[in-house]
């Protein structure tokens, strides 16, 4: 190559660099004139209101009647707007349950057992430890103790053992950092999928913590790993009907009597990622609350697309060909997530989304679908609405998929692929152990916004939007991560071969 050659594809090298530059801060630019526009425009109105003012004061001091009667009218116009609107909902603290060291189960802990239970064809078991080598999950998963015994016991008494372990922890944790009295919490919803025994969960809770007799409990079972975001929109519907009270959530799910032992591998998946772990989470609507609450719950959305059957049957419980029960996962999993995501961030996009946005939308959507032109559907730049992200650790292919379609960076993915490394995939309560490692990481702060979003059967698509109330301070906080949050994060290799 000639120098004269080399000379201009350095030119050129920088004129490209130089208009994504300038094409970054045009972009800005348009996002903050109409973003602001809003604030711009009433300006001439209130300069013409103020100039008119006089006027108005004159025209009502010669109509004493109109005074008198609009003066009640306006009192009475007030007091049922406040006494209307929607009572406001305060996350006070969470905490997510850390089992002992002894329950710490390795990958190659896993293949072991699972080889030496003799029910796995060598086939089989390697097929596992290909996904164990892909999981994108670490050396410090938890698993009962039953599951990693010799032989294993799976029984409703262990299965009584794991559930009791998890919530109590969870919950002993959670009042003990707010200090809430347990008769002062006036509902309880508890969320776990594959494990619902006489008496429920919620009154397992009910009896441990001795909770008053009018409480409103329920107990949702059956809906996946997006039950823990159902918890909370129930809860805070339960919440505008049910004045100064605290509600207490618990997401957690079950492993003892929902191992697989078959040799179908469409429910193998779920023996490979899921693991053990649960959250507990305080909600309140006392307005003396807000000052030592954490966040403020701004929007739920629900989507639910079991209207269609491939979406309903996409993850289905059910018996193998030896009548062996398992949750078995479709290959259309992830297209019917992705239909479900499109949908939810649809209903979701108008109420977060800068005005900015949605006009880029909209303007491409009439492109499109009115004009005909031939351009790609503009994505919204979800990074302008939040600053957090806490995506369901379903699996390292659903962040992936995710972070690709949002466009998100390492930084917003770290606190779910840390989750899905340390923690493994702790079904409904995953969402609460990335929030508590941006907590732990020092990254909220006073006005943040955080998005959780999570996937369940049925099929399920929700979300859940947190405005910070206050800058948390890792130093004053004590969460399942605190202790060892200086090791992460952490390079998660694609495969990570077994030694």
């Amino acid at each position: 190559m000639s120098p004269e050659a080399g000379g201009s594809t350095v030119s050129d090298q920088r004129n490209l660099k130089s208009s994504s530059v300038r094409l970054k801060y045009v972009k800005l630019g348009y996002h903050y004139v109409i973003s602001n526009a809003m604030y711009l425009i009433p300006v001439p109105v209130i300069a013409v209101s103020v100039a008119h003012l006089g006027h108005l004061w004159d025209l009502l001091r010669s109509n004493c009647l109109a005074m008198a009667i609009s003066f009640p009218l306006i009192v009475f116009i007030a007091t049922f707007y406040f006494m209307a609107r929607p009572r406001k909902v305060y996350l006070v603290d969470l905490a997510c349950y850390k089992p002992e060291p002894e329950r710490k189960t390795p990958r190659e802990l896993f293949v072991d057992r699972t080889e030496k239970t003799g029910i796995f064809t060598e086939e089989n078991v390697q097929f596992q430890r290909k996904i164990i080598e892909r999981s994108g999950l670490g050396q410090e998963t938890y698993f009962p103790e039953t599951l990693i015994s010799l032989p294993p016991n799976p029984c409703m008494v262990e299965a009584r053992k794991e559930a009791e372990m998890v919530m109590f922890g969870a919950i002993d944790e959670v009042l003990g950092k707010t200090g809430v009295r347990a008769k002062d919490i006036g509902i309880l919803v508890v969320n776990c999928s594959l494990f619902n025994p006489t008496p429920s969960l919620s009154a397992m809770i009910v009896n441990r913590y001795k909770l008053r007799s009018n409480i409103v409990s329920f107990d949702l079972g059956g809906m996946g790993c997006s039950a823990g975001l159902i918890s909370i929109d129930l809860a805070r519907q339960l919440l505008q009907v049910h004045p100064k009270t605290y509600a207490l959530v618990v997401s957690t799910e079950n492993i003892t009597l929902n191992w697989y032992w078959g040799n179908d591998r469409s429910m193998l998946l779920s023996n490979c990622i899921f693991r053990m772990g649960g959250a507990a989470i305080l909600l309140s609507n006392r307005g003396s609350d807000r000052r030592r609450s954490k966040y403020q719950l701004d929007h739920t959305v629900r989507t639910h697309k079991g209207a269609e059957d491939r979406s309903y049957s996409c993850v289905y419980q059910r018996e193998d060909s030896e009548g062996k029960v398992g949750v078995s996962l479709s290959k259309e999993l992830m297209a019917v997530a992705g239909e479900a995501l499109k949908e939810n961030i649809t209903s979701l996009g108008p109420l977060v989304l800068p005005v900015s946005e949605q006009l880029l939308f909209f303007m491409t959507l009439i492109a499109r679908k009115v004009l005909k032109v031939k351009i790609k559907p503009y994505i919204p730049d979800f990074k302008l609405a939040f600053e957090h992200f806490c995506i369901h650790a379903g699996g390292r292919g659903v962040l992936d998929e995710l972070e690709k379609n949002l466009e998100l960076t390492n930084w917003h993915m770290e606190p779910s692929r840390m989750t899905l490394y340390r923690f493994g995939n702790t079904s409904s309560s995953s969402l609460w152990y990335e929030l508590a490692y941006a907590e732990a990481k020092g990254r909220i702060r006073k006005g943040d916004r955080t998005w959780q979003i999570a996937f369940g059967s049925g099929f399920k698509c929700n979300s859940a939007v947190w405005r910070a109330l206050r800058t948390v301070d890792p130093a004053q906080e004590k969460n399942s991560w605190m202790d060892e949050i200086y090791n992460y994060p952490v390079l998660v290799p694609k495969v990570t071969a077994l030694s």
